[in-house]
């Protein structure tokens, strides 16, 4: 049994390791990418804001609250 639960932890930790780099990965982009290059954003506009603004002001935080509720 022993065995089977060291397998099992070594499953869990590979998949548990491999969400959070995703989970950072997608932190960092809308974290600091995105708002580095709001200016160039801002040549495109969704639903009636540029885009620039719409994402650091309401995409960024949507992305973090799904971050929160898919870790959970």
């Amino acid at each position: 049994m022993s065995e089977d639960n060291a397998a099992r932890r070594k499953v869990h930790w590979k998949k548990t390791s491999r969400l959070t780099y995703i989970v950072l990965a997608i932190w960092f982009t809308f974290g600091f990418i995105v708002p580095w290059f709001a200016k160039e954003l801002d040549a495109f506009s969704f639903l009636g804001f540029e885009l620039g603004y719409y994402m650091i002001v309401q995409g960024s935080l949507i992305v973090f609250v799904l971050l929160i509720i898919v870790q959970t």
